[in-house]
């Protein structure tokens, strides 16, 4: 297999499994949740999806948990609107990559910028 087909396949199923969690997963744990990233095996038999979830630690849990218990059904419907030979076996995991950056960002704003190294601060004296 190539890479970019293994690529395509991760940005197809990206697109398709957002859509089902907007649309037609109707469990209450799941919260509002974003597709991060998709990362597919080499051999398409495994699929990891990434996923961040807006709220604290109990409410990712809980869409972890009711993403989890849909993941059949996902990779069914996956199996129905993609074709392929075998459909990969879903499985959801946490990103932390944008609360990570939240969180850069929040430290780099509360650092004061430096003076510049010219001195002219010290011009008029």
């Amino acid at each position: 297999m190539t890479k970019h087909r293994v690529s395509r396949l991760a940005e197809t199923l990206k697109a398709e499994i957002s859509q089902m969690i907007r649309q037609e997963l109707k469990d209450p744990r799941i919260g509002f949740v974003t597709v991060t990233t998709v990362e597919v095996t080499e051999d398409l038999g495994h699929a990891k999806v990434f996923i961040s979830v807006l709220g604290d630690e109990v409410q990712r849990k809980q869409s972890l948990d009711g993403l989890n218990s849909a993941a059949g059904f996902v990779r069914r419907e996956i199996g129905y609107r993609v074709r392929l030979r075998v459909t990969p076996e879903i499985v959801f995991k946490y990103d932390p990559s944008i609360e990570h950056g939240a969180q850069i960002a929040k430290l780099l704003k509360g650092v004061e910028p430096s003076k510049t190294m010219g001195g002219d601060d010290n011009s008029d004296e």
